[in-house]
């Protein structure tokens, strides 16, 4: 069944394609027969009940710098496609609640990816905090008085931005950081919501791990390691990834969030995990997929549109 699939992403002309998860879905989706259409957010657009998105169609090849041909410009009802997938980067902003707000109208008679209200009620750094007893020591807070209690009891502190993304504004203080009242007044006067503090994992050093679900279920990982003299397992701050298998204690943590992944409609999903503790669980454009098949892991693509096929034909 060949189905017509719109790409909400960031501009493909820029995006590098060999660690590219939304490039790997691309690539299967068009090698099953589906027609393609890609547009960028702010072409999206609502008027009454009518969602539209200027779209150009789109051909997809496995050749870095000769990634993406895109054919003329349409406005098209977005309600005609079948699938939409919400693969734009965060940071997760107004803007971006405001996308989710606009293709829930859509959902689930367009089937979109993932499901855009439980996007946007699950933020990464809160709704990790649903399962506690899998995490470490988290608290949410912008109160100095609080984070210093924390750390009188934690001892080292990460903190980090509630909706920042790849690793940005990552620190680490300690219990006597000389630092941290400069470090307060920048995140203070930086980010007006509340920020992430957490206790530190001495064993990040070995790797923070990412594991991807795809409908509830592990299908795949990579352990990311830190630069030395960095915190910061993101590979693009400089982590190395290596393959890994999933230990007891990680099956464990999937078994627990994988029902609840499920019921919101979360087909596509990032968790990470460092010595056996979740720390973030990544919904709204989660990677991995090519990192995994690189280092000779299943191509977790084919998962992900099997999931997505079998919710289309549920449907119609």
């Amino acid at each position: 069944m060949a189905l017509t699939v719109a790409v909400q992403m960031d501009p493909i002309q820029a995006i590098r394609i060999a660690g590219d998860t939304t490039f790997a879905l691309l690539l299967e989706a068009q090698a099953r027969g589906h027609r393609l259409l890609y547009y960028t957010p702010d072409r999206l657009s609502l008027q009454g009940r009518l969602v539209t998105a200027r779209v150009e169609p789109l051909t997809v090849r496995d050749v870095e710098g000769a990634h993406a041909s895109l054919g003329p410009i349409e406005r098209i009802d977005l309600a005609e496609a079948d699938v939409v997938l919400m693969r734009q980067d965060p940071p997760f902003d107004m803007a971006y609640i405001t996308a989710t707000h606009i293709l829930e109208r859509l959902h689930p008679r367009t089937l979109v990816v993932n499901n855009p209200a439980e996007v946007r009620n699950a933020p990464e750094k809160l709704f990790v905090l649903d399962f506690p007893e899998l995490m470490p020591p988290t608290l949410i807070t912008r109160d100095k008085a609080e984070i210093e209690e924390f750390r009188r009891e934690h001892g080292t502190i990460a903190m980090k931005p509630l909706h920042g993304h790849g690793g940005a504004a990552v620190f680490r203080v300690s219990e006597t950081d000389p630092n941290f009242g400069s470090m307060f007044d920048l995140f203070a006067a930086t980010f007006r919501e509340q920020w992430v503090v957490q206790r530190v994992l001495d064993k990040i050093t070995e790797g923070d791990k990412r594991i991807i679900l795809v409908d509830g279920e592990p299908m795949g990982a990579i352990n990311r390691v830190p630069a030395l003299n960095d915190i910061r397992s993101n590979m693009v701050r400089g982590g190395a990834a290596a393959a890994s298998d999933l230990t007891e204690r990680e099956r464990e943590i999937c078994a627990a969030i994988g029902p609840e992944l499920r019921r919101r409609g979360l087909i596509l999903v990032g968790i990470d995990v460092i010595d056996g503790h979740l720390t973030e669980i990544n919904v709204t454009s989660p990677t991995g997929i090519r990192a995994i098949r690189r280092l000779g892991g299943p191509d977790l693509a084919v998962a992900v549109w099997d999931a997505i096929e079998g919710r289309v034909g549920r449907s119609t």
